[in-house]
Formats: C-alpha cells, sequence, structure tokens
C-alpha cells in the first residue's frame, strides 16, 4: 500500500497528478515546477512503491490516504462571497451537461451567468475523472487566442510543429473533463471555431459555456438562464441575495422588511447584478432610500422585450450607483475600466494619472459599493471590474471624451511593463502572465489607430519577445509578423520577419520558415539592404537542406540553385551575403554527396572544403549564429565522411560558440540543433558522459517542455548505452506520453529511443513491454537506418545477451561499407565493434579480419575499443586481458558491458557480473549458443 512507504508532500501532489493521466509537462506546469524535477518525482514514485512503470503507478494513486480524491479537483476560480439560491437552474443545467456535450448559458449581463456556471461546475466535478476548468475569456481580444486561453487554463504548452488549437485538442483528445469558457459573447465566432475542433475530436470533453448570445455551434444546447425568482410573501432568492449581501456591508435587514426588500428586487427584475449593486447601498441610504432612488426615472422598465427590459434593470442600476459616487470616484471607476485584468493600486494610479495614495482609496470606495472585486495576490492587492461593470465604465469614458487619453496611458503602462520585462531575469514568467492580457488589449486598440503606429510597432515587437521566452511560440511567431506589418521602416520589418522565421523553426513549420524568409528579402530589398536580401534568399536554399524534415513542401532542386544564384549576384562582396551564399551551396554539395547511390573519389573531400570554407567566411562575419550553422554543415560532411573524431570536435566547437549567443528564437533554435547534434556525435564517439550531458541539457530546455519525445530521445539512448535503467523507465514515460499526444507521427530521428527502449526492456526479460515498444519502433521508423543502422546496433546487444548468437551474426552480417549512409555517423564504431564480437562468438573465421578492421575503425572510441579488445580476449582465451576490459568499461561509464565482461569471463567472475546485472536491472544473461 502507498500509505506503508514514505511520501513527500510533493511526490503526494505528483502521484495525484500522475492518477489523474496528466504528462510530466502538464504536471509541471500545474505545480509551478520543471519537468525535469517532475521525473525525479516519478522515478523516486516508481522506486519507492515497486511498480514498474507510470501505468501501474497511476493505478497506485487512489489507494494512497495521503494522495487525494481519485478525481483531480476542479481548476475553478474561488468566489469571495457564496452563492445563494437557484437550487432548481442548478439541478436542470447539472442534468444539461451530463446529457449534452455542449451547453451554453444564455443571458443578459448581470443575470449571474458566471456564478451558476461555477457552482454547476463543482457539483458535477465528480462526474470527469480527468479534471473541471474554467477559463475567463473576457481578456482575450484576439479570436485567435481562445486556444491559448484554455490551455494557460488547463496548464498546457504549444507542441512544436502544431498550432495552439491542435495542441490542445492533441493534449485532451483522450480525456473526461469538462470546461467552462465564461464570456463568450465578444468572441462568439473565435470560439465556435475552437469547440468545432474540439468536439470533434475529443469525444468524452464537455463544454459549459456562458455568453449573451448562443455560439451556434453543432451539439450546442442552449439553456436561457433567468433572473433571481421572485415569490411571493417575500420568499425569494432575489430576497436571499439582498439579505445576505446587504449583511455582508454591515447592516442586516429586519426580516419583517422582506416585502419591502422584495418589492426593490422586483424593480431590479430579479438581476443578480442589480441586486447586490443596490444590497451594497443598504448601510448607508437603508431601504427607504434605495426605494427612493429606484423611483427616480431611470427608464428602466420601458419598451422593447423582456431581455431589453432585464438589460435596462442593471444599466440603471448601473447609473444610480454611478450617480451616488463622487466625482473624482466616478472618473476612476471609468478610467480603471482599460484594464481587463486584475490590477493594482499603482497601475491604476499610472493609467488614472493621480496619485498612488489618492487612488488607493478610490479603489476601496469602489470595492465598498460592490463596483470592483478585491482579491490578495503575491504581488499585492489586486482589482478588477465584473464585466459587466467594465464595458459600462468604458462607455462612461467615451461619453466623457476621456477613452483615447485613458487608453493612451494604459498603452504606455503597457510598453513600460514589457520593455521590464523584456529586460528582466526573474519572475519573468509570472510577471508576464500578470500582464500579458493588458498588452495584448492594448495592442488590439493601438494597432488600429495611425497616429499610435510606433508604440504598437514596439508593444508588438516586445509582445512577441515575451511570448518566445513563454513559450507560447505560436502566438511569438504571429506577434513577430504584426510587428513586421506595423513597422514604418521596411529594415525593422525584415528583422522582424526574420524573427518570425525563426520562431517558425521552432516550431518545426519550415513552410513557414521558407514564406517569412522570404518576405523578409522582399523588405530588405524595399529598404535599400541588398546584402541582407542576399543573406535572406541564401538562407532559404540552406535552411531547406539543413532542415528538410520540418517542411511539407519540399524545395526543388531547380528553385534552390535559383535562389543560390540571386543571392550571389545580390550579395557581391559583402562578407555577410558571401558566408550566407557559401553556407547554401556547402548545403547542396552536402545533399547531392548524401543521394549520390556511388561517389568517385573527390566527392567527400570537395564537400568537406565547401563546408570549411562556408566556416571560415561565416567567422569573419562575427556572427556567432552565422558560424554555428556553417559549423552544422561541416559536422554532417565530416560524419558522412566517416571521421567520426572530427565530426565530434567541430560540434563541440559548436556548442562553445553557441554559449555566448544572443538569447533570440534564432540563437534557440541553433541550440537545441547543436545540442542534439553534440550528444550524436559524443555517442558517435564513446563519450557516454559527455553525450548524457548535452542530453540532460536538451531534455531540460523549456521550449521542449511539450514535445517530451524529442526532447528525451536522444538521453534515453545514451542512458541505454551505459545500462541505466531507472533514468530509462522515467524517461521513456515522457516519451511516449508526448509522442502519443503529438499524434504519433512517424519520424526517423526517433527510432533511436524507441529501439533504446525496446532493447532496455529486452535486456530486463520484460515481454510485453518489450513488444509494445518494438510496434512503437516500426510505426515510427521503417527506414533502412532502422533495418541496417541502429537497429542492428540495439538487436545485436539484445540477441547477444540472450545468448542467440548465430542470429546475431546474420543480423550483423552486411559489411560496413553495404550500409554506409545508416553505420557512418554515430553508429559506425558500435557497428563494427559488435559485429567483429559477434564473428568471435560464434566462432566464425572471419572473426580475426573482423578484429583487425574494426581495431583501426574504432580507434580513440573507449567502448567500442573495451567491445573490440574483450572480443580479441575472448578469441585468445586471455583471462586477465578479459577482465581489464571491465575495468575499462567502467571509466567509460558502461556500466551494462562491464557486468557482460564479468559474465562472459565465466567461474567466480561470472556470478559478480550476474549479481551486477540483476542491481542494474537486468535478467540473467544467457551464455552463448554457437551454431
Amino acid at each position: 500500500m502507498v500509505t506503508e512507504v514514505e511520501i513527500s508532500p510533493r511526490e503526494a501532489e505528483v502521484l495525484e497528478l500522475v492518477g489523474a493521466h496528466l504528462s510530466n509537462a502538464e504536471i509541471a506546469a500545474r505545480l509551478c515546477i520543471s519537468v525535469r524535477t517532475v521525473e525525479s518525482h516519478v522515478s523516486s514514485l516508481l522506486r519507492k512503491l515497486e511498480v514498474p512503470d507510470r501505468r501501474a503507478l497511476a493505478r497506485r494513486a487512489p489507494e494512497s490516504a495521503d494522495a487525494g480524491p481519485s478525481h483531480p479537483a476542479p481548476v475553478l476560480p474561488t468566489p469571495l462571497t457564496s452563492f445563494v439560491g437557484r437550487v432548481s437552474e442548478r439541478i436542470e443545467l447539472v442534468e444539461m451537461i451530463k446529457a449534452h456535450r455542449q451547453v451554453t448559458a444564455v443571458g443578459p449581463g448581470g443575470v449571474g451567468k458566471t456564478r451558476l456556471a461555477l457552482a454547476v461546475a463543482a457539483e458535477a466535478a465528480d462526474e470527469y475523472s480527468d479534471g473541471v476548468w474554467f477559463v475567463d475569456l473576457v481578456p482575450v481580444t484576439d479570436p485567435d487566442l481562445i486556444a491559448t486561453a484554455v490551455a494557460g487554463a488547463v496548464g498546457l504548452g504549444e507542441q512544436p510543429g502544431r498550432d495552439m488549437t491542435e495542441s490542445v485538442v492533441a493534449a485532451l483528445a483522450d480525456r473526461h473533463a469538462l470546461l467552462v469558457l465564461d464570456n463568450c459573447e465578444h468572441v462568439v465566432d473565435g470560439v465556435a471555431l475552437f469547440l468545432e475542433r474540439l468536439l470533434a475530436t475529443c469525444p468524452r470533453v464537455a463544454v459549459l459555456a456562458t455568453s449573451r448570445a448562443r455560439l451556434m455551434v453543432p451539439f450546442e444546447r442552449v439553456y436561457p438562464v433567468p433572473p433571481l425568482s421572485l415569490a411571493v410573501n417575500g420568499e425569494s432568492d432575489a430576497v436571499a441575495l439582498f439579505m445576505e449581501r446587504a449583511a455582508a456591508v454591515g447592516r442586516s435587514p429586519d426580516p419583517a422588511l422582506r416585502g419591502q426588500i422584495a418589492s426593490i428586487c422586483d424593480r431590479l427584475d430579479g438581476m443578480a447584478l442589480a441586486i447586490e449593486l443596490a444590497a451594497a447601498r443598504c448601510s448607508t441610504l437603508g431601504l427607504d432610500g434605495i426605494t427612493a432612488a429606484l423611483s427616480h426615472p431611470l427608464r428602466m422598465l420601458t419598451g422593447g422585450s423582456r431581455a431589453d427590459e432585464r438589460h435596462r434593470s442593471v444599466r440603471g442600476a448601473l447609473d444610480w450607483s454611478h450617480a451616488l459616487l463622487e466625482p473624482a470616484d466616478r472618473a476612476l471607476l471609468r478610467r480603471v475600466s482599460v484594464f481587463v485584468a486584475p490590477f493594482t493600486a499603482v497601475a491604476a494610479a499610472e493609467v488614472a494619472g493621480d496619485e498612488e495614495g489618492v487612488v488607493a482609496e478610490g479603489l476601496a470606495r469602489l470595492a465598498e459599493q460592490s463596483l470592483l472585486v478585491v482579491t490578495a495576490s503575491p504581488g499585492g492587492t489586486e482589482y478588477r471590474a465584473l464585466e459587466t461593470i467594465r464595458q459600462y465604465g468604458v462607455e462612461r469614458l467615451s461619453e466623457a471624451g476621456e477613452l483615447v487619453d485613458a487608453r493612451s496611458r494604459h498603452l504606455r503602462w503597457c510598453l513600460a511593463r514589457a520593455a521590464g520585462l523584456a529586460v528582466a531575469r526573474e519572475d519573468r514568467r509570472a510577471g508576464f502572465d500578470a500582464v500579458a492580457d493588458d498588452l495584448r488589449a492594448a495592442l488590439a486598440w493601438a494597432a488600429g489607430r495611425p497616429e499610435q503606429r510606433a508604440d504598437a510597432y514596439d508593444l508588438a515587437r516586445h509582445l512577441a519577445e515575451l511570448t518566445f521566452v513563454r513559450n507560447l511560440i505560436g502566438e511569438s511567431q504571429g506577434r513577430y509578423e504584426q510587428a513586421a506589418a506595423l513597422a514604418d521602416d521596411p529594415a525593422a520589418g525584415a528583422s522582424m520577419l526574420r524573427h518570425a522565421a525563426a520562431v517558425a523553426s521552432c516550431r518545426m513549420h519550415g513552410d513557414d520558415m521558407h514564406r517569412l524568409r522570404r518576405a523578409a528579402a522582399d523588405a530588405a530589398r524595399r529598404s535599400g539592404d541588398t546584402a541582407g536580401a542576399a543573406c535572406d534568399l541564401a538562407t532559404v536554399a540552406a535552411d531547406a537542406y539543413r532542415f528538410s524534415g520540418k517542411f511539407v513542401r519540399k524545395l526543388p532542386r531547380e528553385e534552390a540553385v535559383a535562389l543560390i544564384t540571386q543571392a550571389r549576384e545580390l550579395g557581391g562582396d559583402d562578407p555577410a551575403a558571401q558566408a550566407a551564399v557559401a553556407l547554401a551551396e556547402a548545403g547542396r554539395a552536402l545533399t547531392e554527396l548524401g543521394a549520390a547511390p556511388d561517389l568517385n573519389d573527390d566527392a567527400v573531400p570537395m564537400t568537406i572544403a565547401r563546408a570549411e570554407r562556408a566556416v571560415e567566411l561565416a567567422h569573419r562575419t562575427g556572427d556567432p549564429l552565422a558560424e554555428s550553422a556553417a559549423l552544422d554543415m561541416l559536422t554532417c560532411a565530416q560524419s558522412w565522411a566517416g571521421d567520426t573524431f572530427a565530426a565530434a570536435g567541430t560540434a563541440r566547437r559548436r556548442i562553445t560558440l553557441l554559449s555566448s549567443a544572443p538569447d533570440t528564437p534564432a540563437g534557440t533554435h541553433e541550440l537545441i540543433e547543436a545540442l542534439g547534434e553534440a550528444t550524436e556525435a559524443s555517442l558517435g564517439t564513446g563519450d557516454l558522459p559527455g553525450a548524457r550531458r548535452w542530453a540532460r541539457q536538451l531534455a531540460g530546455h523549456p521550449l521542449l517542455a511539450e514535445v517530451g519525445h524529442r526532447a528525451t530521445g536522444w538521453l534515453l539512448v545514451a542512458d541505454t548505452l551505459a545500462g541505466d535503467v531507472e533514468e530509462i523507465l522515467t524517461g521513456s514515460v515522457r516519451f511516449l506520453d508526448a509522442w502519443q499526444r503529438a499524434g504519433g507521427p512517424a519520424r526517423s530521428v526517433l527510432g533511436p529511443p524507441a529501439a533504446a527502449v525496446a532493447t532496455i526492456h529486452g535486456l530486463r526479460d520484460d515481454q510485453d513491454a518489450w513488444r509494445e515498444w518494438s510496434a512503437v519502433l516500426n510505426q515510427l521508423d521503417p527506414s533502412p537506418g532502422n533495418t541496417c543502422g541502429y537497429g542492428a546496433v540495439f538487436e545485436a546487444m539484445l540477441l547477444l545477451h540472450r545468448g542467440q548468437v548465430p542470429e546475431a551474426l546474420e543480423r550483423m552480417a552486411p559489411e560496413p561499407g553495404e550500409v554506409w549512409q545508416w553505420v557512418t555517423w554515430i553508429w559506425l564504431h558500435w557497428y563494427v565493434a559488435l559485429r567483429a564480437e559477434t564473428a568471435v562468438l560464434a566462432r566464425s573465421s572471419a572473426a580475426g579480419d573482423r578484429l583487425a578492421e574494426a581495431r583501426t575503425v574504432v580507434a580513440g572510441n573507449p567502448v567500442a575499443t573495451a567491445i573490440v579488445e574483450r572480443a580479441q580476449a575472448l578469441l585468445d582465451d586471455d583471462q586477465e586481458r578479459l577482465l581489464a576490459t571491465a575495468d575499462a568499461f567502467d571509466t567509460a561509464g558502461c556500466r551494462y558491458q562491464s557486468a557482460r565482461t564479468l559474465v562472459l569471463a565465466g567461474g567466480d567472475h561470472a556470478a559478480r557480473g550476474a549479481a551486477a546485472l540483476a542491481d542494474l536491472g537486468f535478467a540473467p544473461m544467457a551464455l552463448p549458443r554457437h551454431p
């Protein structure tokens, strides 16, 4: 039982969320910790609870008395006041959301839609095993950001390769959950599009929306929210609400006066907001004063439909409350209405244009009159106007002729906040989240006003930078494009488009990268920067070569050649342009080298020479990102040549260079690519500690939090070759979970980690897991790389562990030259070393020749050399030399091979080796079976 072991409070939280089927990235977002920390807790729980995998761990979650309920707690805002009445409405609406997948609670502003929806969601929470989430759409000014708001509420991030809607839909595809979308009326069209995709793809997700108008989407059922009941004899929900709210502000009305209160509520049509505003005045005006004020001709109940009358009743109550305010408080209420998110007194003072102390006192008075809601936050006391009141304040701003001035001050405040966040190094995420909705709202207003164009450009640029850091990379790309459109200077527009292209690279959207770079070239030419345009055009071609896997539309060869030719002509003798052209030409040569069925003796040296020339020219420019791109080309060329150590050295040189590179989208993209390449290069040379170091940096990169299959892939490979079972069991859960949530894409780069994990389960003799991961591997990568490269290496390791030497011999039969493209890079040393050992264990007549060949190839690789030396010792029956290789494996960080060596040594050594294998988590090793 879970209670029989010691589990920390944080582990209990993680366990509960694992049981709720949240991914590690989602758990990290929910608990505000890193993905790596979540992985550590999961690993600890696996060990403490003695369960083999995450699925078994999830089944243990409900058993823990400390882990909380089996259903995750609903993620709903906590109202500051109690919910009154509406028993029949709650029952009816709960039944509706159980019976229908999408229900819209419709009614005028102030009728109480939000509070009713919150109460219903809380009551229905136990029906949804994967959770209930509340999404406030009031701050959303752009329909394209609805999915971003949902993702923020649910604790999801964008998956590179998908837009935010696709990421949300993928994450919720198998969830049994309820979403509450509040205040949809101003983005109805965007909500409708989002819900159509969500409901069509997520069959167990239900949606409860609130809106002043129906959404007109498939599956929708409309629930008209009635006013509070107005029963006879003064007994009604409306009277109960008035009594409670009046008591809350210091005066409990005499129950004998219920009839008079009922009359007031009737005048207000039972509208919840209007009743609360009236009750807030009870302590100062009394019932007689309220009755007298409401007798003033407010045009509340004249003409139009009943719905219109209810609108007028709220407006009348707001007019009345507004009229009772002091002039300074009226001005403050309308000026702070430009805030769409909670704000502090300091922020209000800047936007209202008054002293902080005076504003703080005014905000307190407005809160006392129920015109503002007060909440406590880590940053201090915050205020917020309900949406109906905020819209009323904006109307009053317009009537007073102050709207432009107030929004301009708000815009300046947003610019100052954005600029401050851009240079902040701590709490940037929390700081951005606190002001993000206001930044977006200010930009939406300023972007449409010609006189604010310069400020709108600055704010769009800042917002693009901040959303990138916040990992809202889809929005970041869009903001960079928006900034480019707002830029008066074509050169500035070109710069923004280049940043947008770099973000598209991070998103794995190669076609967008191509489009935006071409647009940057056009903007550069309009600005007279022909050299910049040449760089852009050459980069378009180079990117098509470097990142071909990110493109849907592959760049035709003739188009790439034309781009390089045009770039050369435009760039002339400009150093940066020459470097960019050289990079593109190296990419073309490398691509042609890889595609050639037969190579002449000069092909590889010429390709390396082109890449070295690109590196030299890029270095002269002083641009570390340009040099990094050229080093990438050189690394690939050296790998094709089979020069593993040169490739590894170049990869390390690239990492060192990027350590001082700017923290920009382009720099981030280069760093992620470089970390992966450095990991591969270290694996190729047998530097397992280095490979694991680079792979951990890659796995922990925040941009890859939502794509754990990409983040952890090479770390799984490195851990497998090192024999670290615990790390693999934990990391493979993140890999598989993220891959499945991404829709199970078939990508060859994901093949090696799947093969590695399958091998580990095979070594553990977990046949079910081995079959599961073998199926994943076949789905991921049916290419020759699986058949002839890494697939042969990992399968041979498993076959040899099982003692199936003849099968291993057959698996490794092809000469390295026959499959050179698939073993030349990181697998060459592993392939030839294992191939030689297999020949020795099979007592093949070719064993000596294979050993001699392998020794030359793997020289300098500590692990592969130790494998070859072990094979030679077995062939020569040299026990002392054999045991020496065990120490060599330990020194190289390869514990599995060290234990295997002891088993092969036999005698007492075999017993020690078997114990070591067991300690590592592996099944006993079978002795070789000879043909």
